[in-house]
């Protein structure tokens, strides 16, 4: 499930630490959210598709490394991003 490339630009802008930033912690925490909320939903209409289950236990475990690996460079900014983001 790809995201609307409108809501992954508007995140991206919302999340960049600089100007042109695509890659920081923050904007792939961001967009890994999104796209972990969508299949959640998805999930709930389609308790069967174990596929997708599957990718999503995988964007939650890559989602967790990069919490852990913000908290360990800085934790301002994991805090702000853990607010920002109501996680």
């Amino acid at each position: 499930m790809a995201l609307d490339p409108k809501i992954k630009e508007k995140i991206i802008k919302k999340f960049a630490v600089a100007k042109g930033d695509t890659g920081s912690p923050e904007v792939q925490v961001a967009l890994l959210t999104e796209k972990i909320q969508r299949l959640t939903k998805h999930l709930g209409d389609h308790k069967k598709d174990i596929h997708s289950r599957r990718g999503l236990l995988a964007m939650v475990s890559k989602r967790r490394r990069l919490l852990k690996y913000l908290s360990e460079k800085d934790k301002k900014r994991l805090a702000a991003l853990k607010k920002a983001l109501k996680l």
